[in-house]
């Protein structure tokens, strides 16, 4: 069994974990509705897609997280793993 600081230890680790990966994420979902080629467009140009993208992507996770507004217990650490990854588009 684990002692209460490995266990902290485990914990702190899951979440950093879970965090990066949520944030992967974001970035993901956000740069697949990115049109073309940042080194075909100009600042200004790149500045409006990266916004698109970001308005899509939470486009996306809004329909992720509205599709089953009845959440069961096992579904409750998928739900609130798109909620941060929605978080974290918006700190994109």
């Amino acid at each position: 069994m684990w002692s209460k600081a490995e266990f902290l230890i485990y914990r702190v680790n899951y979440f950093k974990i879970k965090i990066m990966i949520a944030k992967e994420k974001a970035n993901e979902l956000a740069n697949k509705f990115i049109s073309k080629s940042v080194f075909d467009m100009t600042d200004e140009e790149l500045k409006e897609q990266r916004e698109q993208g970001k308005a899509f992507a939470i486009i996306c996770v809004d329909e992720i997280l509205n599709d089953n507004p009845n959440i069961y217990d096992s579904d409750r650490l998928n739900h609130k793993y798109w909620k941060e990854v929605k978080r974290e588009i918006g700190l994109l």
